[in-house]
């Protein structure tokens, strides 16, 4: 009966530890997809590209019907202006049931200064793994890592923080 207490003990301190690990885990577990695609300029980007420059980037799935997403446009297009110059990248991804030209009139209409996808036949939801709900975000370091997803009105505050974090530990090295 001791031997097996100590074999359980042991295997949830192993569990412990792992979980924090990836808790903790600074570089992320998930690698980013691998995608490429045009914005509604016409303009051809992929997430490597970012990627070789040593650049985070936020990749945000939004729609012109969700309140959450038309509510944190205002800070997304703060944060954009104050850190892209630094090296940060956001990408808007419109959802494919998202009428493009409702797209293009809330794009004109808040000036939305970062890229943004038609992601027309919904390939770039399913890449980041069947996105339905928006707004959904996607943090991915400069290494090519996801580090931060969350659904829902992010935290601007954190990301903000934790952004600035990449952008000085790359400034640096």
């Amino acid at each position: 009966m001791k031997t097996r207490d100590k074999l359980i003990a042991v295997f949830f301190v192993l569990l412990i530890g792992a979980l924090g690990w990836i808790w903790f885990s600074p570089s992320g577990l998930q690698r980013a997809p691998d995608i490429s695609f045009k914005n509604v300029e016409g303009e051809s980007l992929s997430l490597q590209q970012f990627q070789q420059q040593g650049r985070p980037v936020l990749v945000t799935f939004w729609a012109t019907s969700c309140p959450g997403c038309i509510k944190e446009m205002p800070h997304l297009i703060e944060m954009y202006h104050d850190l892209a110059p630094r090296g940060l990248e956001i990408i808007g991804v419109a959802m494919a049931y998202d009428p493009p030209n409702h797209v293009m009139r809330m794009r004109e209409e808040k000036n939305i200064p970062y890229p943004i996808v038609l992601d027309i036949d919904s390939t770039i939801a399913r890449a980041f793994g069947e996105v339905k709900l928006t707004p959904s975000h996607f943090l991915i370091n400069p290494r090519g890592r996801i580090v931060h997803h969350k659904i829902g009105e992010l935290d601007m505050e954190r990301i903000r923080t934790r952004i600035t974090a990449m952008l000085n530990s790359n400034s640096q090295g």
